[in-house]
């Protein structure tokens, strides 16, 4: 099918999602499905065949394809937060953002930021997303904060975010939470380590960042022991 359009309407998309129906892998959606965990139907298409889709799109009217909302399959998000990804402007790709619909782990962290010389407005939308009821907005305004992980003026900063969700409950939120940590401790290992002393983390989190560290080939062995003094106990490490 022709993706390079100069507009889409509603009979484009139509067509569209019958050509993903036409590409899907059946052989893969049962673990794609068990690894998402989202709701919506999984097509079993690889990441990979999705991004070249996107970009194929992208050559086009790629707003008038998002204008759509084109959320059928698990698929779909995938491919709208692709081209969201190629948004320069910050206003409108905040715009598409708000309108992105996600309801996975997956969709959240296919989505990249590129903060320069937009650090502020950036910090602020990380801000407005991690404050929402939403979980994946949540997971989302957390992954806005991996792009500060090495600029020195907003790292203490991400410290102060990070003790301030110490009553988040959710799962992928703080598996993001974790993530960041252990992003932390590879570019700014003295002040995580700093952190790590008199951290305001709740315990699950903490536990889960020290074993992302001791998983990472970016760590070094001596770290990885190092960090071991850090875990929690069940039972331990109450907020106060």
């Amino acid at each position: 099918m022709e993706l390079n359009k100069k507009n889409w309407k509603d009979k484009d998309i139509e067509e569209f999602n019958k050509y993903l129906e036409s590409i899907k892998r059946p052989e893969k959606i049962e673990f794609a499905k068990r690894t998402i965990n989202t709701e919506m139907e999984v097509l079993g298409i690889p990441i990979p065949d999705l991004r070249k889709i996107s970009k194929e799109i992208s050559k086009g009217n790629y707003l008038s394809f998002l204008e759509l909302k084109n959320n059928r399959f698990y698929e779909n998000t995938i491919i709208n937060a692709c081209l969201i990804n190629i948004i320069k402007d910050f206003e409108l790709k905040k715009q598409y953002l708000n309108k992105l619909y996600i309801d996975n782990w997956s969709t959240c962290d296919i989505l990249s930021f590129k903060i320069k010389g937009l650090e502020k407005e950036y910090w602020k939308l990380s801000d407005e997303y991690i404050k929402s009821k939403d979980l994946f907005k949540r997971r989302v305004g957390i992954r806005i904060l991996f792009s500060y992980k090495n600029n020195d003026e907003y790292v203490d900063k991400i410290f102060k975010v990070l003790d301030n969700l110490y009553d988040e409950n959710e799962y992928y939120v703080n598996m993001a939470i974790a993530w960041l940590l252990c992003e932390l401790m590879i570019y700014n290992r003295e002040k995580t380590l700093k952190y790590l002393e008199n951290h305001n983390l709740n315990q699950f989190t903490v536990n889960k960042a020290i074993s992302k560290c001791r998983d990472s080939f970016r760590v070094s062995k001596e770290d990885k022991e190092l960090l071991l003094k850090y875990r929690v106990s069940f039972g331990d490490g109450e907020k106060k």
